[in-house]
């Protein structure tokens, strides 16, 4: 007579294989390495470093066109 074959560590095995492939074909389609997020974070940090650099800061409110904010004394807020 033939041999007893579990049939629970083929099928066991063949899933393992099919998940192995599924979890291959999404790497290639949606992951990236450790090396390209952190490739992709630091230079998102220097182009925010480069602009903060650039951006040019006035002391006056009118010249940034926003309205005149003083407060009225006789008001008082309360």
């Amino acid at each position: 007579m033939g041999d007893l074959v579990n049939l629970n560590k083929f099928r066991k095995a063949r899933q393992g294989r099919d998940e192995k492939r599924a979890a291959a074909a999404n790497r290639g389609k949606y992951g990236r390495s450790k090396a390209e997020l952190l490739e992709i974070k630091t230079e998102c940090n220097r182009t925010g470093r480069d602009l903060d650099g650039k951006r040019i800061e006035r002391s006056d409110p009118k010249a940034k066109g926003l309205p005149d904010q003083t407060v009225d004394e006789d008001k008082g807020g309360d």
